[in-house]
């Protein structure tokens, strides 16, 4: 089964992609399922989730959550509450690990987007090890060396702020039904590949100014509430 791990909503910050749009788009690049996984909420993925029901999809949608830790960003996949974020990551492990979620530390070592810079040592799941937004190759293939040398799982997505780079990267899952529970078993477990490609480098620059008008627009308005 093709899932992309990685997806951001309009519930982040630095995204515009609505739900619909989201779904539509993940059902096109033929997915059997998504993570939504926003910047410091577990509301998208919700929502999402939510909204995939209630349209009777086959797709199956995990809530998730890409919290800022205080050394860089780590996702929570199978979780519906949210986890303080600007902790240590081995307290943002522990939570997620008493909410029962899967950790999967993404983009480890893309500097500009908060990669979190090492895996060693922590106590997660997977290795986002082909990040479709990744300008540069060397950086998924250091996640990828890193991976391997500790026998980590290793995980695709496509880190998609819009709609349309939803699938662009993604993970092949060997689980035995299409489940939540059973999807995060196999990513435990370690029955998953990393697929895709990288994502065109005028559409990440198209998201980067994207994301950082809707960040400038969030903190007028907060401005002017104060």
């Amino acid at each position: 089964m093709r899932f992309d791990l990685h997806v951001h909503s309009c519930y982040s910050k630095d995204s515009n992609a609505d739900i619909d749009s989201i779904l539509a788009y993940a059902e096109k690049k033929g997915l059997d399922g998504i993570a939504v996984c926003d910047h410091d909420t577990i509301e998208g993925g919700i929502a999402c989730a939510r909204r995939a029901e209630e349209l009777g999809l086959e797709l199956l949608v995990i809530p998730g959550i890409e919290v800022m830790s205080s050394k860089g960003h780590i996702l929570v996949i199978g979780i519906k509450q949210n986890i303080e974020p600007h902790k240590s990551p081995e307290e943002t492990i522990k939570r997620a690990r008493q909410l029962g979620g899967v950790v999967i530390i993404p983009h480890p070592f893309k500097v500009t987007s908060h990669g979190i810079g090492f895996v060693e040592g922590l106590d997660i799941d997977a290795v986002e090890v082909l990040n479709s937004r990744c300008l540069s190759d060397n950086t998924n293939k250091k996640a990828k060396k890193a991976a391997e040398s500790l026998s980590l799982a290793q995980v695709g997505g496509s880190d998609s702020h819009i709609p349309q780079m939803v699938g662009q990267a993604y993970t092949e899952i060997e689980a035995s039904e299409k489940s939540v529970d059973s999807v995060l078993s196999a990513i435990r477990e370690g029955m998953v590949s990393a697929r895709g490609k990288k994502t065109p480098i005028h559409i990440v620059i198209i998201q980067m100014i994207s994301g950082l008008c809707r960040k400038m627009i969030c903190f007028v308005k907060r401005s002017r509430v104060a």
